[in-house]
Protein backbone atom coordinates (compact mmCIF):
# COMPACT_ATOMS: atom_id res chain seq x y z
CA UNK A 1 0.00 0.00 0.00
CA UNK A 2 1.34 3.34 -0.38
CA UNK A 3 2.32 5.91 2.30
CA UNK A 4 0.05 8.79 3.54
CA UNK A 5 1.08 11.91 4.70
CA UNK A 6 -0.80 13.41 7.66
CA UNK A 7 -0.41 15.62 10.53
CA UNK A 8 0.44 14.76 14.09
CA UNK A 9 -1.68 16.62 17.08
CA UNK A 10 1.07 19.50 17.09
CA UNK A 11 1.16 20.01 13.34
CA UNK A 12 4.09 18.45 12.31
CA UNK A 13 4.10 16.40 9.07
CA UNK A 14 4.23 12.44 9.87
CA UNK A 15 3.75 9.41 7.46
CA UNK A 16 1.49 6.57 7.57
CA UNK A 17 2.34 3.25 5.82
CA UNK A 18 -0.37 0.51 5.73
CA UNK A 19 1.24 -3.12 4.79
CA UNK A 20 -0.84 -5.63 4.66
CA UNK A 21 1.23 -9.13 4.96
CA UNK A 22 -1.49 -11.69 4.67
CA UNK A 23 -5.37 -11.39 5.50
CA UNK A 24 -4.91 -12.04 8.97
CA UNK A 25 -1.50 -9.75 9.51
CA UNK A 26 -1.31 -6.03 8.85
CA UNK A 27 1.24 -3.79 9.82
CA UNK A 28 1.16 -0.29 10.23
CA UNK A 29 3.84 2.06 10.91
CA UNK A 30 4.05 6.09 11.25
CA UNK A 31 7.27 7.78 10.27
CA UNK A 32 8.02 11.10 12.59
CA UNK A 33 10.26 13.84 10.97
CA UNK A 34 13.73 13.21 11.20
CA UNK A 35 15.65 15.10 13.20
CA UNK A 36 16.64 18.60 12.10
CA UNK A 37 20.23 19.99 11.87
CA UNK A 38 19.57 23.26 11.99
CA UNK A 39 17.89 23.16 15.37
CA UNK A 40 20.43 21.00 16.81
CA UNK A 41 22.70 23.30 15.10
CA UNK A 42 20.71 26.21 17.37
CA UNK A 43 20.57 24.28 20.56
CA UNK A 44 24.40 23.00 20.21
CA UNK A 45 25.57 26.89 19.16
CA UNK A 46 23.86 28.25 22.22
CA UNK A 47 24.98 26.25 24.60
CA UNK A 48 28.40 26.62 23.32
CA UNK A 49 28.23 30.23 22.89
CA UNK A 50 27.06 30.93 26.44
CA UNK A 51 29.52 28.45 27.84
CA UNK A 52 32.48 30.95 25.70
CA UNK A 53 30.68 33.81 27.20
CA UNK A 54 31.71 32.22 30.94
CA UNK A 55 35.52 31.21 30.12
CA UNK A 56 35.78 34.69 29.15
CA UNK A 57 34.64 35.78 32.42
CA UNK A 58 36.09 33.47 34.45
CA UNK A 59 39.27 32.37 32.38
CA UNK A 60 38.76 28.77 33.38
CA UNK A 61 39.06 26.22 30.50
CA UNK A 62 36.88 23.75 32.31
CA UNK A 63 34.16 25.54 31.23
CA UNK A 64 34.35 25.16 27.84
CA UNK A 65 35.51 21.38 28.30
CA UNK A 66 32.28 20.94 30.65
CA UNK A 67 30.09 22.72 28.08
CA UNK A 68 31.41 20.02 24.71
CA UNK A 69 30.87 16.94 27.38
CA UNK A 70 27.39 18.02 28.44
CA UNK A 71 26.70 18.67 24.93
CA UNK A 72 27.80 15.71 23.67
CA UNK A 73 26.11 13.29 26.62
CA UNK A 74 22.61 15.20 26.03
CA UNK A 75 22.80 14.84 22.30
CA UNK A 76 23.70 10.59 23.21
CA UNK A 77 20.89 10.55 25.29
CA UNK A 78 18.49 12.99 23.63
CA UNK A 79 18.77 10.24 20.59
CA UNK A 80 18.81 6.84 22.32
CA UNK A 81 15.55 7.65 24.42
CA UNK A 82 13.65 10.21 23.44
CA UNK A 83 13.89 11.02 19.76
CA UNK A 84 11.28 8.52 17.67
CA UNK A 85 11.47 8.31 14.29
CA UNK A 86 9.18 5.52 13.70
CA UNK A 87 6.17 3.63 15.77
CA UNK A 88 5.10 0.35 14.23
CA UNK A 89 2.05 -1.81 15.25
CA UNK A 90 2.37 -5.20 13.21
CA UNK A 91 -1.21 -6.67 14.57
CA UNK A 92 -1.29 -10.97 13.65
CA UNK A 93 -4.79 -12.17 14.18
CA UNK A 94 -4.37 -15.20 15.99
CA UNK A 95 -1.49 -14.13 17.56
CA UNK A 96 -1.62 -10.56 19.29
CA UNK A 97 -0.26 -7.32 18.63
CA UNK A 98 3.54 -6.59 18.50
CA UNK A 99 4.42 -2.26 18.94
CA UNK A 100 8.03 -1.36 18.48
CA UNK A 101 9.51 2.57 18.70
CA UNK A 102 12.51 2.95 16.31
CA UNK A 103 14.91 5.66 18.09
CA UNK A 104 17.13 7.92 16.04
CA UNK A 105 20.20 6.23 17.68
CA UNK A 106 19.12 2.80 15.45
CA UNK A 107 17.83 1.22 19.08
CA UNK A 108 14.26 -0.56 18.98
CA UNK A 109 11.98 -1.12 21.86
CA UNK A 110 9.44 -3.70 21.04
CA UNK A 111 6.47 -4.89 23.32
CA UNK A 112 4.10 -8.21 22.23
CA UNK A 113 0.59 -7.58 23.54
CA UNK A 114 -1.06 -11.47 23.28
CA UNK A 115 -4.72 -11.75 21.45
CA UNK A 116 -6.41 -12.67 24.73
CA UNK A 117 -5.13 -9.68 27.09
CA UNK A 118 -6.26 -6.94 24.85
CA UNK A 119 -9.41 -4.86 23.92
CA UNK A 120 -8.23 -1.60 21.71
CA UNK A 121 -10.38 1.54 22.61
CA UNK A 122 -10.79 4.71 21.32
CA UNK A 123 -10.03 7.64 23.59
CA UNK A 124 -9.57 11.75 23.39
CA UNK A 125 -7.28 13.32 25.72
CA UNK A 126 -6.27 16.87 26.24
CA UNK A 127 -2.34 18.12 25.11
CA UNK A 128 -0.99 20.72 27.51
CA UNK A 129 1.59 23.07 25.25
CA UNK A 130 4.62 23.21 26.84
CA UNK A 131 5.31 26.76 28.01
CA UNK A 132 9.22 26.81 27.09
CA UNK A 133 8.37 25.22 23.43
CA UNK A 134 5.08 26.27 21.34
CA UNK A 135 5.11 22.73 19.80
CA UNK A 136 6.32 21.27 22.41
CA UNK A 137 3.66 18.87 25.23
CA UNK A 138 3.80 18.82 28.55
CA UNK A 139 1.49 16.70 29.40
CA UNK A 140 -1.51 14.33 28.48
CA UNK A 141 -4.65 14.66 29.77
CA UNK A 142 -6.96 11.92 28.77
CA UNK A 143 -10.40 12.26 29.42
CA UNK A 144 -13.61 10.28 30.51
CA UNK A 145 -11.76 7.37 31.39
CA UNK A 146 -14.47 5.74 33.79
CA UNK A 147 -17.02 6.09 31.38
CA UNK A 148 -14.94 4.75 28.05
CA UNK A 149 -17.50 6.29 25.46
CA UNK A 150 -17.56 4.60 22.03
CA UNK A 151 -16.16 6.44 18.73
CA UNK A 152 -19.17 8.04 18.04
CA UNK A 153 -19.34 9.66 21.09
CA UNK A 154 -16.06 10.96 21.29
CA UNK A 155 -16.09 12.57 17.55
CA UNK A 156 -19.06 14.73 18.64
CA UNK A 157 -17.20 15.68 21.65
CA UNK A 158 -13.95 16.04 19.36
CA UNK A 159 -15.98 18.11 16.93
CA UNK A 160 -17.27 20.53 19.66
CA UNK A 161 -14.39 20.98 21.53
CA UNK A 162 -12.18 21.95 17.83
CA UNK A 163 -15.67 24.05 16.89
CA UNK A 164 -15.36 26.18 20.04
CA UNK A 165 -11.14 26.34 19.67
CA UNK A 166 -11.71 27.33 15.93
CA UNK A 167 -14.23 30.39 16.90
CA UNK A 168 -11.13 31.29 19.87
CA UNK A 169 -8.78 31.44 17.21
CA UNK A 170 -10.87 33.39 14.65
CA UNK A 171 -11.98 35.64 17.62
CA UNK A 172 -8.30 36.24 18.69
CA UNK A 173 -6.77 37.12 15.16
CA UNK A 174 -7.02 40.76 14.12
CA UNK A 175 -9.94 41.62 11.42
CA UNK A 176 -8.83 43.37 8.18
CA UNK A 177 -9.70 46.78 7.19
CA UNK A 178 -12.81 46.93 5.68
Amino acid sequence: MEERRYRSASGAPIALRPRQHSASCRELAVRCPRLQLRSLSAVTSAVWLAAYGLFVLSENSMVLSAAIFITLIGLIIYLHFVKIDQESLLVIGSLGIQVTSSYASGKESTTFIEMGQQKVIYYLCILLQDPGDPQGVSDVVPLFQSSKPRLDCLIEVYKSCQEILEQRKTASQPSGIK
